[in-house]
């Protein structure tokens, strides 16, 4: 953990809080829940600047089917669901800052910095951060950075912009192949592009894509995005150079183009936990890292027979918070309490006066 950084500054009040949050995805988002059954407040910061993590920020209207109790859940509709849920628990949100700093102090508590000059003193950290910071790997074609999220997309924030118009999608994984079945029949056309005739996505879908290809219902050339065409400042096509060496011209109003993600872990990495391949090693019964009193659940730890999954960020915040609450208080026993009964928990919860 380095010390502060000259542009630190000294002045600035720090927010003292028992938790601090890194990340508003699903798993932090749960982590104020489970840390406020057990009276536990806390402040959540993250780089983005809304709520949600990936899942609001790379597929809000992507449907998940295996949250329990919701046969389907768009996931923009679980991260409402788990803000409305942590509604009794007021929270405190720092959107639009990224933590840079983070250091022990000499009473046991951590300093941490953001970007933006914010500083906390936290008793302890949970470090929910997903992939870290992430950043879209972009076509690399001259000209589709003027037309970013306008024309030229890396992630889809509402199907429904699609519908009608002429697309072009790139990529050979499971978000391209999504959106070319998804989008299929919505759109004025599809012409799906990959680099090369092996795919990264699930069999069923790369099937069901050659399906609608050989019905003629969609185009599939085999290739890659050569340039674009524009008009008044105006995307009208792009041409694809195949694998054979001929160009071929494709009239297109969007382009979305799903490469995978340039996942980084940014500050984190240099905080002094033990790392494996570019995650926070945890414990399976706290899931502490190595240093005592920082946390981390979801995409961000690792363990043996990690999975990652959303459910498996929900279970891992429910046992850091107890883990948590030990923490804060080693001299009193955290008695297992259930929401359906424990009148302590109605309350925290608004159930009750």
């Amino acid at each position: 953990m380095p010390d502060s950084s000259p542009e630190s500054d000294p002045n600035v009040t720090p927010i003292e809080t028992d938790a601090l949050i890194i990340g508003a995805g699903p798993a932090g988002l749960f982590q104020v829940f489970e840390l406020g059954l057990l009276g536990i407040k806390s402040h959540v910061v993250d780089t983005l600047k809304h709520p949600g993590g990936q899942c609001a920020e790379l597929y809000p209207d992507k449907p998940i089917y295996d949250i329990p109790a919701l046969p389907v859940c768009g996931a923009q509709e679980l991260v409402d669901r788990l803000m409305k849920q942590v509604e009794p628990m007021h929270p405190v949100f720092h959107f639009g800052q990224e933590v840079q700093e983070l250091q022990k102090r000499d009473d046991g508590r951590f300093l941490l910095r953001t970007a933006s000059g914010t500083a906390f003193v936290a008793r302890t950290v949970v470090i929910a951060a997903g992939l870290g910071s992430f950043q879209p790997r972009r076509l690399g074609v001259e000209g589709c950075d003027a037309l970013e999220d306008r024309q030229v997309h890396y992630r889809v924030r509402s199907a429904a912009d699609f519908h009608g118009q002429r697309l072009v999608i790139f990529g050979g994984g499971d978000s391209a192949l999504d959106w070319v079945l998804d989008l299929h029949g919505k759109a004025r056309s599809i012409v799906h592009v990959h680099r090369r005739n092996e795919f990264r996505a699930a069999p069923a879908s790369v099937s069901r894509m050659k399906e609608l290809v050989a019905a003629g219902k969609l185009d599939y050339i085999e290739g890659v995005a050569s340039a674009i065409r524009t008009a008044d400042g105006r995307l009208t096509g792009v041409t694809i150079k195949r694998t054979d060496g001929q160009f071929q011209d494709v009239d297109a109003d969007h382009l979305l183009a799903f490469f995978g993600l340039h996942p980084k872990l940014g500050p984190i990495a240099e905080w002094g936990f033990e790392l494996e391949r570019k995650a926070i090693r945890v414990d399976t019964a706290k899931f502490q890292t190595t240093v005592p009193g920082i946390f981390a659940i979801g995409d961000i730890n690792t363990y043996p027979g990690k999975k990652k999954l959303i459910l498996s960020g929900f279970h891992e915040a429910a046992l850091a918070a107890f883990a948590i609450a030990e923490y804060l208080n080693p001299a009193k026993k955290v008695h297992l309490q259930y929401t359906t009964t424990s009148p302590i928990m109605q309350k925290r919860l608004g159930v009750t006066e």
